[in-house]
């Protein structure tokens, strides 16, 4: 292992950016300047976000190997660009490293995020690095392109609006839960060896979630264009509410509508928890909550990765959940807290 003070900030950066592939004709420049140069396209808007991942609050490094994390460092922030109705084209990534890590598990996770770049025909374009004297940092900024005025916001849905998800729900959640007890299996005996191969799927959706731009560019072939959008990053109850307040409506959300894929309702039984209660406050799933006129109805119904969890409502009936029975519960928002000790 090279320890990162052999190659400093400038070798580690060349290491880097031979690995680097540039995708997108809005690039002019990359790496290895003051700064990158794009030039967005007549017609287009700029959109951008940007992401903070922090060693011991939103990963840990005993179960989340280095090349995934990169991967899904990009994924997270591609999401948000996606929940725009937008087109990620380049990302700029910083980071702030302990002197624990060797210049090869740099590159490992720069692997990670190299891939996810592929993935998504992303360019990155620039970053910085520096020294960390507490855990790894990882900040990245994505940016993308909508056209003119078309960038779908969280404010434009309406009453009657049908409220949308792609793919499944909690199956993240559920991944960190097995996750955690190996960990803790692992700290009472170190001799203990893992039982991971019964969790494929939910061990995915934790570590190498992806960002839902298929589903973006299927809408688009379709004709649909959400009234408003966003990404299912602190859980469905939080994600809806934000939907709710900034478009000034209410929702009902139908528990019997809610979509669990078979592995994570298997854990979810293992585990003894409730798969509503995983599904609208787990987190970290990173699909799509969106919502479309009722007209849109008959070209969605039957898409086999979107699913109308509800429609949305005047802002007097408030967002609830509407159980089996039709009783009607207010929706919490209990998803993950970014400031909780």
């Amino acid at each position: 292992m090279t320890p990162l003070d052999k190659v400093g900030e400038f070798g580690l950066i060349r290491r880097i950016q031979e690995t680097v592939q540039l995708h997108q004709p809005s690039t002019i420049l990359g790496i290895g300047d003051d700064a990158a140069i794009l030039a967005p396209p007549a017609g287009q808007e700029v959109v951008v976000s940007t992401d903070l991942l922090v060693e011991g609050v939103h990963f840990d490094l005993t179960f989340c190997p280095l090349k995934h994390l990169g991967y899904k460092a990009v994924a997270v922030n591609v999401s948000d660009v996606a929940a725009m109705n937008a087109t990620p084209t380049q990302i700029v990534v910083a980071l702030s490293v302990p002197s624990r890590f060797s210049v090869e598990a740099i590159e490992e996770l720069y692997e990670g995020i190299r891939l996810a770049c592929e993935a998504y025909s992303v360019d990155l374009v620039g970053g910085d690095t520096t020294g960390s004297r507490a855990g790894l940092t990882i900040g990245i900024t994505a940016l993308g392109l909508a056209e003119a005025g078309k960038a779908v916001r969280r404010s434009g849905a309406g009453p009657n609006d049908l409220l949308c998800v792609t793919g499944d729900l909690g199956g993240a959640y559920l991944g960190l839960q097995v996750l955690e007890r190996e960990k803790q299996a692992w700290q009472a005996d170190p001799e203990t060896q893992p039982e991971l191969g019964k969790y494929p799927y939910v061990l995915q959706r934790q570590l190498r979630p992806e960002a839902r731009m298929d589903v973006i560019h299927e809408l688009r072939d379709l004709g649909v264009v959400p009234t408003s959008m966003i990404d299912i990053s602190d859980g469905l109850a939080s994600e809806v509410l934000h939907l709710c307040q900034a478009s000034g409506t209410g929702a009902r959300v139908f528990t019997e509508n809610l979509p669990i894929a078979n592995p994570t309702l298997e854990v979810a039984e293992e585990f003894n928890l409730d798969p509503i209660m995983c599904m609208l406050n787990g987190g970290e799933d990173y699909e799509l909550l969106f919502t479309v006129p009722l007209s849109a109805h008959s070209t969605i119904k039957n898409h086999p990765d979107i699913t109308i969890i509800g429609h949305m409502v005047d802002k007097s009936e408030g967002a609830n959940l509407i159980t089996k029975s039709g009783q009607p519960i207010p929706l919490r928002a209990q998803g993950f807290n970014h400031f909780e000790n």
